[in-house]
C-alpha cells in the first residue's frame, strides 16, 4: 500500500532545493540520500533524494532530478509516497489510511466516523464526523482514545465533557453575552 510521507512546498534557493511538509514520524530515516519516492505529479514518476538538511524546523530536500529553482517550482504541491510493504512496522502508532472510516464510539454508542488524521508537532488530532454531521477534532492521546481496534473497525473514546458540543451554534446560544 502506498503511504504519503511528504508534500513538496516552495523552492529554496537557486539550486533546486525545496521545502517539504513532513508527514512521517521518522524523517531522519526516510529522507536520506539515495531514497527514491513515488511522486503524484504529472510528468514525474519518481524522485531520488540527493541531500536533506534542516533549516530551523523546515526540512529542505535536494533531488537528483531537480537541478534549478525553475524546475523546483514546477513540482510544488507534489506528494511523495513510499510502499508500506517496504517499511518495517514497529507496532507503534497508526497510519491515516488505517484510521479513516473507523467508527468512533463512546462506551457502546457509535457517535461518528473517523475521516482524517491531522499530525502536529505537539500532538495528533483525529477528525471525527459526528452523527449530527459536525466535524470534531479529537486529541489523539491515550487518555481520550484508549483503544484503537483496527480489526473490529472502531476506536473507543473517553472524551471530556462538551468536546462534541463545544463548537455547535446551539451551544453558543446557551451562553448569551459571551463574545469570542
Amino acid at each position: 500500500m502506498r503511504l504519503q510521507v511528504a508534500r513538496i512546498g516552495k523552492p529554496h534557493g537557486i539550486r533546486g532545493e525545496v521545502t517539504v511538509q513532513v508527514l512521517t514520524d521518522a524523517p531522519e530515516d526516510r529522507f536520506v540520500p539515495g531514497s527514491v519516492f513515488e511522486v503524484e505529479h504529472p510528468g514525474i514518476k519518481t524522485l531520488t533524494v540527493e541531500g536533506a538538511r534542516w533549516n530551523k524546523e523546515i526540512l529542505l530536500l535536494a533531488f537528483e532530478e531537480i537541478l534549478d529553482r525553475n524546475t523546483a517550482e514546477t513540482i510544488r504541491g507534489a506528494k511523495l509516497f513510499i510502499e508500506t510493504d517496504d517499511v518495517e512496522d514497529e507496532g507503534e502508532g497508526w497510519y491515516e489510511h488505517e484510521l479513516v472510516d473507523l467508527e468512533a464510539r463512546v462506551n457502546d454508542k457509535v457517535i461518528g466516523k473517523v475521516t482524517a488524521l491531522r499530525t502536529g508537532n505537539v500532538q495528533d488530532l483525529l477528525v471525527v464526523k459526528s452523527n449530527d454531521g459536525d466535524e470534531v477534532y479529537v486529541p489523539f492521546v491515550e487518555s481520550i482514545v484508549p483503544e484503537v481496534n483496527i480489526e473490529g473497525g472502531y476506536i473507543l473514546m473517553t472524551p471530556p465533557e462538551g468536546l462534541f458540543e463545544i463548537n455547535r451554534e446551539d451551544a453558543a446560544d446557551e451562553n448569551p453575552g459571551q463574545e469570542a
